[in-house]
């Protein structure tokens, strides 16, 4: 831990020298910054369409399941609001997830993912990525977008914490569903 503490020592100079000189650069038309926005599209108008793909389910580094999924990302009449659509195909136990991704702070690349039942949850973009990181009673739980060319890969991870050494807290990755989807309209 102590190692860890002096690399970061000596590398925040250089650190935040990579942040000023960030500051004094503003990306041009064909490069993104650190959030990942470029001056003509935000992060959900470049996922806009239909996808499909399989969502794989693991638990304690097992493969329980799979399931087909459809993903809708669809512009609405609200400004800065986009539909994020995920339809989960289950033959035994189909599910929708009608989500809302509203814009909430493009300078930091910040969103809100409206559940449309009071529950929303911050998502950050960095570079063609969505993070999100929140805890629901006991269990943490992260969740990350990514869009690349052809293809969005969208995982959620959950796990709880497993104890403490040295003032580091561990935590299990006990369950993982990823879903990789491909644009089909």
């Amino acid at each position: 831990m102590r190692n860890l503490f002096i690399i970061l020592f000596v590398l925040y100079p250089f650190l935040s020298n990579a942040q000023e000189q960030d500051k004094m650069d503003s990306p041009s038309d064909s490069q993104q910054g650190l959030t990942g926005l470029s001056k003509s599209t935000i992060f959900p108008e470049k996922c806009l369409g239909l996808w499909e793909g399989m969502m794989y389910i693991f638990s304690q580094g097992s493969l329980r399941d799979s399931v087909k999924v459809k993903f809708t990302a669809a512009k609405t009449d609200i400004k800065d609001t986009f539909v994020w659509k995920t339809e989960y195909l289950s033959p035994t136990r189909p599910m929708v997830k009608d989500y809302k991704l509203v814009l909430d702070d493009l300078d930091k690349g910040r969103y809100l993912l409206d559940e449309g039942d009071g529950v929303k949850l911050r998502i950050y973009n960095i570079n063609n990525k969505l993070y999100s990181l929140f805890k629901v009673n006991d269990i943490y739980l992260t969740s990350s977008t990514e869009l690349f060319d052809d293809r969005l890969v969208f995982e959620v991870t959950s796990g709880k914490e497993e104890g403490e050494t040295q003032g580091v807290k561990n935590y299990s990755f006990s369950n993982v569903q990823r879903v990789e989807l491909r644009r089909i309209d």
